[in-house]
């Protein structure tokens, strides 16, 4: 019997445990943000999981913990359920209260690695359940396929009127596509792995592309914070090709014009769910322009642009409705929760909300 060789990492191992490093962080992150970010946040998590058993199996690390050995499998029926749920948030599709059902399949294969952990640690003596559908590549892989094909049909049927929605659909097709790489070669690896000439390194395929789809949801959760929300760098996924020249002075004059008639008369700060994309729909004018007028205008970016209506309404309210809320009033006004609004509000009157409307009525 040939001695198993000791554990070690070289460099591919090395970059995919740095990418579940890396994962395992920005689940932490997106953790924090909007609470419909939730389903891609475990989604990037199980992601992270899955990389970390192939790298324990690489390094031979399995042998050492050898109680996660079944635990990727939870992963693999859990991807493709929550990448669904978030895509019907992104494009605000209705969630049936049913969709738990989506679930069942992790929760059978949750069961199968519950009851070996307790066959392992001798709390139970009993066969494990369900190990026949839990340990079949096969269903994963169907599994797999029927998410991405349910995935792609709601990316095909979606509506791409405005600018928002052709945004929307440029970040949906990166993730899908991202998930489909995923999903093929998860696929062709159980299927070469059946003829002579497969080198076992090919596996290193699978890990690319979860690597690659961590990587890639980083870069864009770092760089644009709200980018799960629908906030996107117009400069990034629109061409400009197609913005106003605001060479003519008259036409700057014009848009800068309905801006600040749409933006008093209208309202739409307060909208907590306001993008940049949003309002230049309603003003019909590119993202990219509308950016510029800020910009050049107020010079100001979107987010102090608009917090500075948000703030001004908000002090009207104070001293006009003494009586009502401060959650209410910056609900009312478009800020999203209490931290954003009081650092907002101290860093243009100086003082909290209470400070201010106590001192402006006592006066």
């Amino acid at each position: 019997m040939q001695p198993i060789e000791a554990p070690s990492f070289d460099t591919w191992t090395s970059l995919f445990l740095f990418a579940t490093a890396f994962g395992i962080f920005l689940f932490f992150m997106l953790l924090g943000k909007h609470k419909r970010n939730l389903p891609i946040a475990f989604f990037v998590l199980a992601f992270s999981l899955i990389l970390l058993q192939y790298v324990l199996y690489w390094t031979r690390y399995q042998f050492t913990f050898h109680y996660l050995v079944l635990f990727p499998h939870v992963c693999y029926y859990l991807v493709g359920p929550l990448l669904y749920l978030y895509f019907l948030h992104l494009y605000q599709k209705p969630v049936s209260r049913l969709y738990s059902l989506h679930f069942i399949p992790a929760i059978l294969v949750f069961i199968t690695y519950a009851s070996f952990l307790l066959i392992r640690l001798g709390i139970l003596e009993m066969e494990i359940p369900w190990r026949w559908f839990s340990q079949n590549p096969w269903f994963i892989a169907v599994h797999l396929g029927i998410y991405t094909l349910l995935i792609g049909m709601l990316i095909l049927k979606s509506q791409k009127n405005s600018h928002f929605d052709q945004l929307r659909n440029r970040w949906g097709k990166i993730l899908a596509l991202l998930f489909f790489g995923f999903t093929i070669s998860y696929i062709s690896y159980y299927i070469l792995v059946r003829f002579p000439f497969f080198n076992s390194t090919w596996d290193y395929a699978i890990s690319l592309m979860m690597s690659l789809s961590i990587y890639t949801i980083g870069i864009f959760a770092i760089q644009q914070p709200k980018i799960f929300d629908g906030e996107f760098m117009a400069g990034l996924f629109l061409s400009h090709q197609k913005t106003e020249k605001l060479t003519d002075h008259s036409i700057t004059e014009s848009i800068y014009g309905k801006l600040i008639a749409h933006m008093e008369n209208e309202k739409p700060y307060a909208n907590n769910e306001l993008r940049m994309v949003h309002l230049a729909d309603q003003l019909k004018v590119s993202p990219h322009t509308l950016s510029k007028i800020i910009n050049t205008k107020f010079h100001k970016n979107f987010n102090q642009f608009v917090n500075e209506y948000r703030l001004e309404e908000a002090q009207k309210l104070l001293l006009s409705s003494p009586e009502e809320p401060i959650k209410t009033i910056y609900f009312e006004v478009g800020f999203n929760n209490k931290a954003t609004f009081y650092n907002a509000f101290k860093e243009k009157f100086q003082c909290t909300p209470s400070q201010f409307r106590k001192t402006h009525l006592s006066s």
